[in-house]
């Protein structure tokens, strides 16, 4: 498994090891999935705010922060309803998921209102991230079933209560 973890907010390294909780996540997730983790490629850019507003804004023109952001390597949509289908390796081996941006403000934000400890909730939102990776979505009400079903089960493997 490759997770190329950038640290762009010192906050994050201070708080917790967030490439330990991106390689528990990715492990999960193969599990479930049927995935080799060593195939499996992913980078994660731990930020704040401000750089998540850009983000946002530049790639889904949503001037505001949010949470996590994910940029698949491939389209793997799936029909509405219905799961995505499992990807395979290339001809080096190698299943590259794309990118994952996360913000420490808001994630920090959410899980204080919510009551949750900080790793539970980056946790589930790189759980999150990684699926929408994978081509799950929310945005239609069945998939938003589907993909939460599924988080909520991964993260019940991983010792996390349900988040929703």
């Amino acid at each position: 498994m490759q997770i190329d973890i950038d640290i762009a907010d010192a906050r994050w390294d201070a708080a917790l090891d967030l490439a330990a909780i991106s390689s528990v996540a990715m492990n999960a997730i193969c599990a479930r999935l049927g995935l080799d983790p060593d195939e499996c490629e992913v980078s994660v850019l731990a930020c704040d705010d401000m750089r998540i507003q850009e983000l946002n804004a530049d790639f889904r023109e949503k001037d505001k922060a949010t949470n996590v952001l994910s940029w698949p390597a491939l389209e793997r949509g799936a029909d509405e309803g219905c799961v995505p289908d499992v990807p395979e390796a290339d001809v080096f081996g190698a299943i590259e998921l794309g990118d994952i941006a996360i913000s420490y403000d808001t994630c920090d934000a959410e899980a204080r209102e919510a009551g949750k400890p900080f790793e539970h909730h980056v946790t589930h939102l790189i759980v999150h991230g990684i699926l929408h990776l994978l081509g799950y979505d929310h945005i239609s009400d069945a998939d938003a079933a589907l993909m939460e079903q599924l988080e909520t089960e991964l993260l019940e493997t991983l010792g996390i209560p349900d988040p929703y």
